[in-house]
């Protein structure tokens, strides 16, 4: 497979993330690495005609997101860079998968390196991460989904990456839905309260979604008939099953809290709808990729 001049070519799945957002992302990345004057390293040691080829490789199994990042990173810096891909986004790789080779000048190589690398390695990592959680909800109902516990500033990219594991997106800001947790709760005076103000207001687009630690608060969201999904905090494998036949099916379960990939089957087997876990963006292992050089 090579890649052509636009990395929308590897992204998978398809629409998930913006070309603006790689080039923005990119851009801002080799401007905090190479600085005020560049990669002095290489402009003092190699002649400026000097040509490279590299393989970017895996170091080690799992799923591979940010190849498009990678690309961008070499022909933001040598348009002309020939770069072919053995790889998409998305896909599972074995230790010592060449996902890369890249042919251009050298200088360029290097001085993208380490970004490239970088993208690569996080969001595969949150993509390898998230597809251990999905592994062990096989045969249930329940979708993996990420949180706004996401690096500042990378947001789209770790969400994608999430995608790209198999998990699903949660809200991507406090603009995409209505989420009321217990502080709202709190200053609003009551649960019936703060539905009937949320959904006063919200669009018929707009779901309404309400935090809940007990199964009394549960009765009380579903006596007022006003939520679209239910969130439930906290709370152990038997409860979650109370709350389960409780609902009856009246609104979409989430669960928060605790959702470690150790206790991901335990709750799927609940059938509870949605698990929420911030630790596929904000905990996932760095995932082992290196680029080696063939001069």
């Amino acid at each position: 497979m090579t890649a052509t001049t636009s990395p929308a070519s590897l992204l998978l799945p398809d629409g998930f993330l913006a070309l603006p957002t790689i080039t923005d992302a990119v851009r801002h990345a080799l401007a905090e690495d190479l600085g005020r004057a560049g990669d002095i390293t290489s402009i003092a040691t190699i002649p400026e005609e000097t040509p490279a080829r590299a393989v970017m490789v895996a170091r080690q199994p799992g799923i591979i997101a940010g190849l498009p990042l990678a690309i961008e990173a070499f022909r933001q810096l040598a348009p002309e860079m020939k770069i072919e891909a053995h790889a998409r986004d998305g896909a599972t790789v074995a230790k010592g998968k060449s996902l890369l080779t890249i042919v251009g000048p050298a200088r360029a190589v290097l001085a993208a390196e380490r970004v490239a690398l970088n993208f690569l390695g996080r969001l595969s990592g949150i993509a390898t991460l998230t597809a251990s959680y999905v592994k062990q909800t096989a045969g249930t109902k329940l979708r993996i989904c990420c949180t706004r516990k996401t690096t500042p500033g990378l947001r789209a990219l770790e969400k994608y990456a999430v995608r790209c594991g198999g998990g699903f997106n949660h809200r991507f800001g406090l603009d995409d839905a209505i989420l009321i947790k217990d502080n709202h709760i709190a200053v609003a005076g009551s649960i019936s309260e703060v539905l009937k103000r949320a959904r006063a207001v919200a669009g018929h687009l707009v779901k309404v979604e309400i935090e809940v630690d007990t199964l009394d608060q549960l009765r009380e969201v579903l006596g007022t008939g006003l939520a679209d999904v239910v969130l439930l905090d906290n709370m152990d494998i038997p409860t979650l099953r109370e709350a389960v036949a409780l609902a009856a099916g009246r609104v979409v379960l989430e669960v928060s809290g605790g959702v470690t990939v150790d206790r991901i089957a335990e709750i799927a087997k609940t059938g509870v709808d949605y698990a929420s876990s911030g630790a596929l963006t904000h905990s996932a292992p760095n995932f082992d990729v290196a680029l080696d050089i063939e001069v």
